[in-house]
C-alpha cells in the first residue's frame, strides 16, 4: 500500500533528509513507501533475547578492557583514557545505542558493529514507521517501544542525577552545523521532545556555539546558561580532537562541570576495536559466539584468511571498508578514515531479497535504551556494504506466522 501524499506526510513527521543525491545527480527516496518486512512475534522476542545478550557482553568487554589496560590497542587516545575510566565507574547519564545485525531468520543474527555513540536513524525508526503502521494497518504490531523508553531513560537517569547534584538540570542538545543534511538537527529535536515529556527543560544547541569561560574553565551557551546536561550529536573522537578537546575532559571530571551524554566511556564500544575484544572473549563461547563473527585486530589476522572484510576503527556508514576476497580486494568504500588502525572480520553477506528493481540487501538496527531492548529500524542497500546512500524500510509484526 503507498500512502498518497506520502512524501510530504513524513517530511511534517521530522523525515526532512529523505532525498538522497546520488553521485550521478539523481535524486531517489531514502525510506521505501510500499515494501516492509514482516516478523513474528517468535522471532522478535528470540531477538530481544539476543540483543540483551549482545549489551551484556559489550559490558563484559569494557570490564575487561579497563581492567586490563587494552587501550593501546584499542586505539584510544592517551588523553581520553582518565575519562573513560572514571565515566565506567560512576555510571553517567546514558540514553540509547544501535546494534547492526546480519539476520536472515535463520538462527541467531551476527553482530556487525555498535553504534553506541551518536547513532543516527532514530526519527524515522521511533516516529516515520511507526506512523506508517498506524494508517497502513499493516501487521498486527511493531517491534518499537523507543519513544516511551526513550522518556523513561531520560526521566530516571535525570533524575538520578538531580539528587546527586542537588540541582535540578536543564538539558541542552547538540547538533555540528557541518552536517547540513537535516537528520542530526531532526534527531535532536526529537529528543528533545522526550526530554520535555520526561518533565525537563531542554534547550538546542550548535556545537559551533558552545562557549569555554577562560576564567573558570566551565562551558556556556550564547545566552550565558551553564551547560549542566549536554547530548551531543558528535563523536567523542572528533570532540577530543578539537581546541575545547582537553578543556571538556578536565571540565567533566570535577564537580559541578558538564555531564556530556554519550559518556566517554562510550568510546570503548563505538570503535571497531570491540569486535576483536568480543571475539577473544567469547569466540570459543558455544552459546555465545553465534552472535559474534570472528574478528581480528588486523595484525593478528589468521594468515589462512583469504576472504574477510576490513573496517577502520572509528569508521562511520560504510567508509573505507573493504570487503576482500581470496587476497583480492572486491570491494572498497571511499572515505577518510583509516590512519587510526583496523580490524578485520569474517565476510558474511549481507542477506539478499531481490526484487524486479535489483538486490535488497537488508541490515537490523536493533536498538537499545538504558540497556534494554526497545525496537528496530531497518536499512536496506543494493551493494554489500551499508553507507549513506542505502534505503529505510519499515517492519511489522504478527501474531502468527505468515
Amino acid at each position: 500500500m503507498v500512502r498518497p501524499g506520502w512524501e510530504a506526510e513524513i517530511e511534517a513527521q521530522g523525515l526532512v533528509y529523505n532525498r538522497t543525491d546520488l553521485p550521478g545527480g539523481e535524486v531517489r527516496s531514502y525510506w521505501r513507501e510500499g515494501p516492509f518486512y514482516d516478523f513474528t512475534m517468535a522471532e522478535v522476542e528470540q531477538l530481544g533475547g539476543w540483543v540483551a545478550q549482545l549489551f551484556e557482553m559489550c559490558v563484559a568487554a569494557g570490564d575487561h578492557v579497563v581492567e586490563h589496560d587494552l587501550f593501546d590497542r584499542m586505539g584510544i587516545p592517551p588523553i581520553a583514557r582518565p575519562e573513560i575510566r572514571r565515566t565506567w565507574e560512576t555510571e553517567p547519564p546514558s540514553v540509547y545505542g544501535r546494534f547492526d545485525l546480519r539476520y536472515d531468520g535463520q538462527g541467531p543474527p551476527k553482530l556487525l558493529e555498535f553504534n553506541a555513540d551518536t547513532p543516527t536513524g532514530l526519527v524515522e525508526s521511533a516516529v516515520t514507521q511507526w506512523n506508517w503502521h498506524l494508517f497502513t494497518g499493516q501487521g498486527a504490531d511493531q517491534w518499537n517501544a523507543l519513544h516511551d523508553k526513550l522518556v523513561a531513560a531520560w526521566q530516571r537517569n535525570l533524575l538520578r542525577w538531580e539528587r546527586r547534584t542537588g540541582v535540578r538540570p536543564r538539558v541542552h542538545l547538540a547538533w555540528t552545523s557541518e552536517e547540513r543534511s537535516g537528520e542530526d538537527r531532526m534527531t535532536v529535536a526529537y529528543l528533545m521532545d522526550t526530554v520535555v515529556q520526561a518533565g525537563y527543560e531542554a534547550i538546542e544547541l550548535v556545537v559551533e556555539d558552545i562557549a569555554l569561560d577562560d576564567g573558570d574553565g566551565r562551558f556556556y551557551d550564547q545566552q550565558g546558561r551553564h551547560l549542566d546536561v549536554v547530548f551531543k550529536l558528535y563523536p567523542w573522537e572528533w570532540l577530543i580532537e578539537d581546541e575545547f578537546g582537553p578543556a571538556v575532559l578536565a571540565d567533566a571530571a570535577r564537580p559541578g562541570g558538564t555531564t556530556w551524554v554519550e559518556p566517554a566511556y562510550k568510546m570503548l564500544w563505538s570503535t571497531k576495536a570491540l569486535l576483536p575484544v568480543l571475539w577473544q572473549l567469547f569466540g570459543s563461547d558455544a552459546a555465545l559466539s553465534p552472535l559474534l563473527l570472528p574478528a581480528y585486530f588486523a595484525d593478528e589476522m589468521p594468515s589462512s584468511w583469504q576472504t574477510f572484510v576490513r573496517k577502520p576503527l572509528w569508521g562511520r556508514e560504510g567508509a573505507n571498508v573493504q570487503i576482500v576476497r581470496d587476497g583480492q580486494v572486491a570491494v572498497e568504500m571511499p572515505g577518510r578514515y583509516g590512519t587510526e588502525g583496523w580490524i578485520v572480520q569474517e565476510f558474511a553477506p549481507l542477506p539478499d531479497f531481490s526484487g524486479v528493481d535489483g538486490p535488497h540487501h537488508p541490515v537490523l538496527g536493533a536498538w537499545v535504551v538504558d540497556g534494554e531492548p526497545a525496537g528496530l529500524g531497518i536499512r536496506e542497500s543494493d551493494g554489500l556494504v551499508t553507507d549513506n546512500l542505502s534505503f529505510f524500510v519499515p517492519h511489522t509484526v504478527d501474531f502468527t506466522a505468515p
